[in-house]
């Protein structure tokens, strides 16, 4: 049985600690959710939500759900991107990052998103956040999340780490990597987890983890800071990748875990865990099943050197300012700046997922992978001009942004140099011109819906929430006609048209309640 390895395993390491910590304090994994900055306050979040919770030990912006039967993903303030559906220990790793506004951000192994969420909150909107997933699949999940959060600096990467590294040098003022592991926290969680376990599981993880922690150093600036975590118990993953790690890197050094929060969690690391290396386990951190969460290990490292100095608030580097200039004049050069022929009759769908490539495109240079965009009957000049217009009027702050246009698609880039990396967005699609007009597209109102001058206002008592998270039309009490954003206690959920009373339903079909 895959069980009892990995039992016997913690029996020679715990002896007869092994039932104390692996006992934990509920029957289930716990559930929880983690607040997101870019929406409100943790005190904001706790005084208006209608299930029971309390806050978390393992991150201050988060709460354990004590609802057994709560399904965050059909909640308003979850489609509002308030919080994240997240197990209570798993939120514990991104504070110890101490991310600030203005930094370069790079969480390596991002999907589903809910660490790469908590960066985004930290960075405010400023500087840089790129999100990288290996796996398509789970890229495309990624996109999607930082999308209903509200992110709107964030890059997302379909990449492996060492094509990252080798096109970004230091370049990042902070990594994160959540390491693909052996699961061993995720027993309880994920059946499959315990099923699939195995000791030569353990040596691969192993083996991945150290490869993309040497590329985690090498993308990391000098005088900059990494962490590195798990949701696994196994030594070969946890103390002993570190104390390789540090051996392989004398440019880096292990710094207390805990030196950018100012409360506690857990417990110190095992020192029978190095594979007899050296390592102060007492700088690095468990979280045991005994303890609340489902089995998490964390260290934070410094490389050498001087940190860079962040630019001020609301402001871009000369270097940034170089990119964003590179990503306007791409998008100008694209199809000779000339109007292109009508495309061949296409749905929405389609539409918009060649627009999004044009863009990114455009941004980032053309990819082996890409296509030729086929959608838009608009020249750059008419689409920026459209973008233009529609923003005067409805999100006046966001007109004279930085925009990338290619065809009929409008970006509002990320400042962020042009590479061969495998880009999923860059920033904010915020629309396309369609039968000569412009429609904006999601992300524009999950990320700036704050700024919409024109708002339709529900509350979470309000039948209408429900009604338009349901696809369907609803009146219109507080939006006068024309487009609109929707929102849920002053959160915004989407976009809709007003016409005659009635608030026409634009919220994606892939993510309306069923």
């Amino acid at each position: 049985m895959p069980a009892e390895y990995f039992e016997a395993r913690e029996r020679a390491l715990l002896g007869e600690r092994y039932d104390t910590l692996y006992a934990a304090p509920q029957e289930t994994a716990a559930r929880g959710v983690t607040v997101s900055a870019l929406r409100t306050t943790p005190e904001g979040f706790a005084a208006r939500a209608d299930f029971p919770l309390r806050p978390s030990p393992f991150c201050k912006a988060a709460f354990v759900v004590e609802q057994p039967d709560f399904k965050p993903g059909r909640h308003p303030y979850h489609h509002a991107g308030v919080f994240y559906s997240q197990e209570p220990s798993a939120s514990s790793a991104a504070p110890l990052l101490g991310v600030k506004p203005g930094m370069r951000v790079l969480d390596l192994c991002a999907a589903p998103g809910g660490k790469s969420s908590q960066l985004a909150a930290a960075l405010q909107g400023q500087g840089l956040l790129v999100s990288n997933e290996y796996v398509a699949a789970r890229a495309e999940i990624l996109k999607s999340n930082l999308e209903r959060m509200g992110v709107s600096n964030a890059v997302v990467l379909n990449e492996t780490p060492a094509r990252i590294a080798a096109a970004l040098p230091e370049f990042f003022d902070r990594v994160l990597v959540d390491a693909p592991c052996s699961g061993e926290g995720m027993f309880r969680k994920e059946p499959a987890a315990l099923a699939q376990h195995c000791e030569a599981l353990v040596k691969q993880c192993a083996e991945l983890g150290a490869d993309i922690l040497d590329s985690a150093a090498a993308a990391l600036a000098p005088g900059s800071e990494l962490v590195y975590s798990t949701c696994t118990f196994a030594p070969e993953e946890d103390e002993g990748q570190v104390a390789a790690f540090l051996q392989r890197h004398p440019e880096f050094t292990l710094a207390d875990v805990l030196g950018n929060v100012d409360y506690p969690f857990g417990s110190e690391g095992e020192a029978n865990r190095t594979g007899g290396l050296p390592l102060d386990v007492s700088k690095v951190r468990r979280i045991w099943p005994c303890q609340g969460g489902e089995g998490h290990f964390m260290a934070r490292l410094v490389k050498a050197g001087t940190p860079r100095a962040l630019p001020a608030p609301g402001e871009y580097t000369p270097e940034e300012q170089l990119w964003l200039t590179a990503a306007a004049e791409a998008g100008r050069r694209s199809k000779g700046g000339k109007p292109q022929k009508a495309a061949k009759p296409a749905d929405a769908r389609s539409a918009r997922r060649e627009n999004s490539r044009a863009c990114r495109e455009a941004v980032q240079g053309r990819s082996s992978r890409s296509r030729e965009a086929g959608a838009g009957d608009a020249s750059p000049a008419q689409s920026l001009a459209a973008w233009r217009e529609f923003a005067e009027e409805y999100f006046p702050e966001l007109a004279k942004r930085p925009a990338v246009v290619h065809g009929g698609g409008v970006l509002l880039p990320a400042a962020f140099p042009q590479t061969n990396l495998h880009v999923l967005r860059a920033g904010v699609f915020v629309g396309s011109v369609q039968k000569g007009r412009f429609v904006p597209e999601h992300h524009l109102f999950t990320a700036f819906g704050a700024l919409c001058r024109n708002r339709e206002e529900l509350t979470l008592a309000d039948s209408r929430t429900v009604e338009y998270l349901s696809g369907r039309e609803i009146e219109a009490h507080t939006a006068a006609d024309g487009w609109c954003c929707v929102t849920v206690d002053g959160w915004p959920l989407g976009g809709g048209k007003v016409s005659g009373g009635r608030v026409k339903n634009h919220y994606p079909k892939a993510l309306r309640l069923l």
